[in-house]
């Protein structure tokens, strides 16, 4: 690890411990406690906002993570940043959305022969969600390497749309392509009348554009998604394990 320029940490904490690697903190500093090491890059997720009502959501709001592994996330940003801070590196903070991307998107789920889990249904019925395509994570972290502005950054496209409309224009592109593919998504009714703004966000990425200089390959999930369509060749089959735990 000390002979590394680059360092990028997107394991996730573990429940009752926390970031595994904060863990051994004082060998953590002695193996990166180097003249090599320069850049410092920890992968977290907005969900350290906590209910935010369905608000606009920038990096001032204060954090009000609800769920442990939330509150988790949240320690380990702090502690991430803090050796950063004493190994005098340039330590940044990712908020990621909704990931996205090929083999993990609305069009998977909908293009899969098994039906909506229940899971799937629920979250349909959520009227904001920020998300973001995998190349536009990969697209932010090339820029933070060649332009470092220490600190935390929410990374989601320009778009917190409703999971209904991601999958009724997944659904126009599938029936353009392959109209045999479709199946009926059913929304959980009892989700909407006991009101589907509890933990919702609109994430505001502003910073992400100002100070890493991102400009986004998908500000919008219809170009992602038309992107992930047009990428499937002739009639796929999507059963190669891949899951859709948390579709956009």
């Amino acid at each position: 690890m000390n002979q590394h320029t680059h360092l990028l940490v997107s394991i996730p904490p573990c429940k009752d411990i926390g970031d595994p690697l904060l863990q051994h903190g004082e060998l953590l500093k002695s193996k990166l406690n180097s003249d090599c090491l320069q850049w410092l890059c920890y992968l977290s997720t907005t969900s350290v906002y906590g209910d935010c009502g369905g608000a606009w959501v920038d990096e001032t709001y204060q954090p009000k993570p609800s769920s442990e592994l939330a509150k988790l996330r949240l320690a380990a940003e702090e502690g991430w940043l803090n050796l950063g801070v004493d190994l005098g590196l340039a330590a940044h903070v990712f908020r990621l959305g909704g990931i996205y991307g090929p083999g993990r998107s609305a069009i998977d789920t909908i293009m899969k022969p098994e039906p909506l889990s229940n899971v799937q249904r629920a979250r349909s019925s959520k009227k904001f969600t920020s998300r973001v395509h995998v190349a536009d994570i990969c697209n932010a972290l090339n820029s933070c390497i060649h332009r470092p502005h220490p600190g935390i950054y929410n990374i989601v496209d320009d778009d917190p749309a409703p999971r209904i409309q991601v999958f009724s224009y997944a659904h126009e592109l599938i029936n353009e392509k392959w109209p045999s593919r479709t199946k009926k998504m059913v929304i959980d009714e009892s989700c909407i009348e006991k009101g589907n703004l509890r933990g919702e966000k609109r994430v505001v990425n502003a910073r992400m554009k100002k100070e890493l200089g991102v400009r986004l390959i998908h500000p919008s999930y219809k170009t992602g998604l038309q992107s992930i369509c047009d990428h499937i060749h002739d009639h796929p089959s999507l059963s190669s394990g891949e899951e859709s735990l948390s579709d956009p």
